[in-house]
């Protein structure tokens, strides 16, 4: 009789390191199922996504630039043609500065 409870608690013990291990093992599954999707999702929709929009951004900075360029050859033939203006706008605009900068 002294036995019989010993058995019984050691197949407990045994059927509970079992089903653990199974749960265990189905996690793993799962997770490693999950861990596919995201990968998948990742390849399919969100890398595209973004090269896309930094493709987007490369076209706006090369516009950007491309608009600095024709300003700042526009402002440099303005200055080339009338130098005292420029000079006058330049002095002009560091008094402003000035007076906010001192407020």
């Amino acid at each position: 009789m002294s036995s019989y409870p010993t058995n019984k608690t050691s197949g407990i013990g045994e059927t509970v390191s079992d089903l653990s291990q199974t749960a265990k093992d189905a996690a793993g599954e799962e997770l490693a199922a999950l861990r596919e999707k995201v990968e998948a999702l990742m390849r399919d929709r969100v890398t595209p996504a973004l090269a896309e929009a930094a493709g987007r951004a490369e076209d706006a900075a090369h516009g950007a630039m491309d608009a600095v360029r024709r300003q700042t050859g526009a402002l440099s033939a303005s200055v080339r043609e009338q130098p005292i203006a420029a000079i006058g706008a330049a002095a002009l605009a560091g008094i402003a500065i000035g007076l906010l900068l001192r407020r």
